[in-house]
């Protein structure tokens, strides 16, 4: 049994954020630790809130409250959301916690010591009218790149271009407004990426094989560009305080480290979270997940493609620098964008579905679902509501949720609330049981090898097949002649429903508890079915109790359509 850590990108604390957010980072990881812990392997699935850097203060300063009480109840409201979708994290932690600040300050001072941080004068905005320093997202202006006029002092959310505030073109500041900027020379620290440009060429090199093209190509172009040394520290009033220890002038001027210094480390920090929560009676070992685990464990992340280049350069740079072995990514699964009729979702524009307005409307398996199924990976993908609607009643009213209904409705109509005996499985079955299990293997690979339009479409595909079978058989018209075929079939296509319970639970896990608990077993205890098993499609015996579900998904009418692109905007939104 293999040992998988599973991370995905921390979603920012400052509001709830949209099914872009969703389907770049949380949803795939949740759906691949789901498929690896039925598997049978050691999962360890960790998130948290990124809680530092000006969205925090700003967010806080909008809502009036302060930013420690903001991101405690922004906290809570994104975890009550992402409980809502399902997300079986291991632990949601918070990059504000002390177990973070604890470990970063140590990694600050393990690459002074190692030579990799350096205290540098630099010139600075500063807002007289806001009296004082400005950071890099409380300066915005044009991107001098693409023209964005609504860049900020960190990247430009159209291009992705990492930016100095000093590049933008008409700068202003954030809190107030004011154009009337100032350039004056204060105190940082920087990270010199520079020195361990060859040996994160290297590391890449090692592993970028592992990694789809997306997540490599970003890497190959930053370390192509050539790794610059960038300030790591930052003005703020919140943030992971520089130890005064280690940096005594910085410290008494309140600097803090950069939120893209601190919130990788939190994986790290938020897996000691979890271990020091454990109960009463249970240990958790947080650091055999990260120290010396090179042999031990497979660390996979997950995140839309403005995150890479931190995850697959900057992070490692920093892992490497410290000269300690914790463990660095193995698979950096990286997301293009998912667009709302072909532009851009934006947590700051309000522009989009979010994810609490989602589970609002309809359940979260819906969702999951059509976002797994139409995933952004080898390019932009687009929401409309006619696509997601036409995948919906296809995929699972028509395929799945009209398969299991018309099964067990028919079944207790002729036969009672008990799986019939009926016949001996003939050539039909065996059939069957081959091309389910050819299927399943496909999904398997597809699931193994994080691919996932593919793994819906062999999903789909496994659900398909049941119906081609109820076709071939129909039994309706067979039990008028034959009987004991008829409860045969039924009796099959049964055990297809307990198959598809089991598979589908990573992508659907509310239906597929609904499809499992129709059958009232002793000990069903299976947490997945091999591709060999698959072929006998015996597990449901004659004499099993069952129930009929309630409807599992409903179809989305042209009323509905209406209805939801007058709320949230249409083709020309």
């Amino acid at each position: 049994m293999a040992r998988h850590l599973v991370t995905s990108a921390l979603p920012y604390i400052n509001g709830i954020k949209h099914l872009g957010n969703m389907v770049g980072s949380m949803l795939p990881a949740d759906v691949y630790s789901r498929y690896l812990r039925q598997r049978g392997h050691d999962v360890l699935y960790i998130c948290a809130t990124d809680e530092h850097g000006t969205p925090a203060e700003l967010a806080a300063k909008a809502a009036g409250m302060s930013v420690a009480e903001f991101c405690a109840q922004a906290h809570d409201a994104q975890k009550a959301v992402y409980d809502g979708f399902e997300l079986a994290f291991d632990h949601f932690g918070r990059s504000s916690s002390h177990q973070n600040v604890e470990i970063t300050q140590h990694f600050a001072r393990k690459l002074w010591e190692n030579g990799f941080i350096e205290e540098r004068a630099i010139s600075q905005v500063y807002s007289p009218v806001d009296g004082r320093f400005l950071p890099d997202r409380y300066v915005e202006g044009t991107c001098p790149h693409c023209g964005y006029d609504k860049a900020r002092g960190d990247q430009c959310e159209n291009c992705t271009r990492v930016l100095d505030p000093t590049d933008l073109l008409e700068p202003r500041s954030a809190i107030s407004g004011s154009t009337e900027l100032e350039i004056r020379e204060t105190k940082h620290l920087f990270l010199l990426q520079s020195r361990l440009q060859h040996e994160v060429e290297a590391w890449v090199a090692r592993h970028e094989a592992d990694w789809p093209q997306l997540s490599s190509s970003i890497a190959r172009k930053w370390l192509t560009e050539g790794l610059h040394d960038r300030a790591i520290t930052r003005d703020l009033d919140w943030g992971v305080p520089v130890p005064a220890d280690t940096w005594p002038e910085l410290a008494a001027e309140g600097k803090v480290f950069y939120v893209w210094f601190d919130a990788p480390i939190e994986y790290i920090g938020a897996t000691k979270e979890w271990a020091d929560a454990a109960p009463d009676g249970e240990t958790r070992d947080w650091k055999s997940w990260w120290y010396e685990a090179d042999d031990t464990v497979r660390y996979t992340q997950f995140m839309a493609k403005d995150n890479v280049p931190f995850h697959t350069v900057m992070f490692p740079a920093t892992e490497l620098g410290v000269r300690e072995p914790w463990k660095k990514v193995d698979v950096v699964k990286g997301f293009n964008w998912l667009t709302y009729y072909g532009g851009k979702f934006s947590t700051s524009q309000k522009r989009g579905i979010f994810t609490d307005a989602a589970l609002e409307t309809l359940p979260a398996d819906y969702w999951r679902y059509f976002l797994i199924a139409n995933a952004p990976e080898s390019d932009d993908s687009s929401f409309t509501w006619e696509h997601f609607a036409a995948t919906v009643n296809k995929d699972l009213a028509d395929t799945l949720g009209n398969f299991v209904n018309r099964v067990l409705s028919f079944s207790r109509k002729r036969f009672g609330d008990e799986v019939p005996a009926g016949a001996t499985a003939g050539e039909a079955e065996a059939r069957l049981g081959e091309e389910i299990a050819r299927l399943l293997t496909e999904y398997e690979e597809h699931m193994d090898t994080l691919q996932y339009r593919k793994a819906a479409a062999a999903l789909r595909a496994l659900w398909s097949a049941g119906n081609s079978y109820l076709e071939e058989k129909a039994p309706w018209l067979e039990i008028k002649t034959n009987p004991d075929g008829a409860a045969l079939t039924l009796r099959t296509a049964m055990n297809l429903i307990h198959l598809y319970a089991i598979v589908s639970e990573p992508l659907i896990p509310t239906s597929a508890a609904a499809m499992r608990g129709a059958f009232a077993l002793e000990a069903d205890t299976a947490t997945w079915v091999t591709p060999e098993e698959a072929k006998s499609l015996t597990t449901i015996q004659p004499g099993t109790p069952f129930t009929v579900p309630p409807v599992l998904f409903a179809k989305i009418t042209d009323e509905d359509l209406e209805s939801y692109r007058e709320r949230f905007g249409g083709s020309d939104a």
